[in-house]
């Protein structure tokens, strides 16, 4: 089963303001909760090893974190969104890594992704679709026989990036060279034909990027995920 999970959560919210002027994006109230806890809940009796990354007021949210039980703390400020890979302790894990962003909203099944990761090989990195949601902007995915062969922000598939990936670290750090984006990541092992594609994940998933979407998503509050969460 997958062990480690890395969650994204170092950026400034631009979009969230002015409700980031005050807290970190991670931190904004939602269902009861927050929404960075709305995953540390689903997986901190599951998975040994929780690492968060942080950037803006890094220190406030290290601090909450840490009480919900998560084990490593990055600080990545200045930095992208892949430099934990190449700079942090979690290069020499070899294993899979579920990857998440601190804004989705998901139900996780974390039996199912682990049956992706293996049955595709266990690849380097592996992304995790789901279907294209109105309102929400992002990655479309185009493979063939599970091989990415182009993201696009202006072509449509029907499979879009969900935020949601499996690495495998070490791997990565042998495959490689080093970055801090996962663009050029993902751009690498394309060339290389080494990024993977699992089936659309048909689990309950939302993104809050923006203050509409935290409303839009706030007005489903009576739905099986937002009642489980």
């Amino acid at each position: 089963m997958i062990k480690n999970v890395l969650i994204m959560a170092a950026g400034r919210g631009v979009r969230m303001m002015p409700l980031t002027d005050h807290v970190p994006k991670p931190m904004i109230k939602f269902n009861n909760s927050t929404l960075i806890a709305n995953a540390i809940r689903q997986i901190i009796n599951k998975v040994p090893g929780i690492a968060i990354t942080v950037g803006y007021k890094g220190g406030e949210l290290a601090k909450y974190v840490i009480e919900y039980g998560v084990s490593s703390v990055f600080n990545t400020t200045g930095k992208g969104n892949a430099w934990w890979i190449f700079n942090t302790p979690m290069k020499l894990i070899n294993a899979p890594v579920l990857v998440l962003t601190c804004d989705n909203i998901v139900d996780l099944d974390l039996e199912l992704l682990h049956d992706y990761y293996v049955d595709t090989g266990k690849p380097p990195c592996l992304l995790v679709p789901v279907r294209p949601v109105v309102g929400i902007e992002g990655d479309f995915i185009f493979e063939k026989d599970n091989c990415v062969v182009e993201l696009s922000r202006t072509n449509v598939s029907k499979k879009y990036c969900s935020g949601i990936q499996i690495i495998n670290p070490y791997v990565l750090n042998q495959t490689i060279l080093g970055t801090d984006d996962f663009n050029e990541v993902w751009a690498q092992l394309i060339t290389q034909k080494r990024l993977r594609c699992a089936p659309i994940y048909d689990k309950d998933w939302y993104s809050i990027d923006t203050l509409e979407q935290l409303k839009a998503v706030k007005e489903l509050a009576q739905t099986p995920l937002l009642n489980k969460m």
